[in-house]
């Protein structure tokens, strides 16, 4: 009886260390950029010919990782947000943000820190 006990105590934590072990380095797996920040970045630039890079972040937005930058282009106050998939290196998304959008931005990723802090 007390082997079997024994037995099952071990099959159980085998299965949980296992359990855990994927989970792990599947999460690894998810965080970890293929294309670098600088190639990343010459492949944005191409897509907003004389623009300057005003930011730049890796984030994950709708289950991917991307790397994703805030172009400005001389004559205009809009800003051009291009989106790199930072597993592939493809195009995600090329958005013009005007400046209301920005301001809107601005707003919810101020809003979205004081509820972060508050937990």
């Amino acid at each position: 009886m007390k082997s079997k006990r024994l037995l099952s105590s071990l099959l159980l934590l085998t299965t949980v260390a296992i359990l855990s072990l994927a989970a792990l380095t599947a999460a690894d797996k998810k965080l970890t950029p293929k294309i670098s920040k600088a190639e990343a970045k010459k492949i944005a630039l191409a897509k907003v010919p004389g623009g300057k890079i005003k930011e730049a972040e890796l984030e994950e937005e709708k289950g991917k990782l991307i790397w994703s930058f805030d172009i400005a282009t001389k004559g205009t106050k809009n800003i051009t947000e291009v989106q790199v998939d930072a597993i592939t290196g493809a195009i995600v998304s090329v958005a013009t943000e005007t400046l209301a959008d920005q301001k809107k931005e601005k707003q919810e990723d101020s809003q979205e820190k004081k509820e972060q802090k508050a937990k």
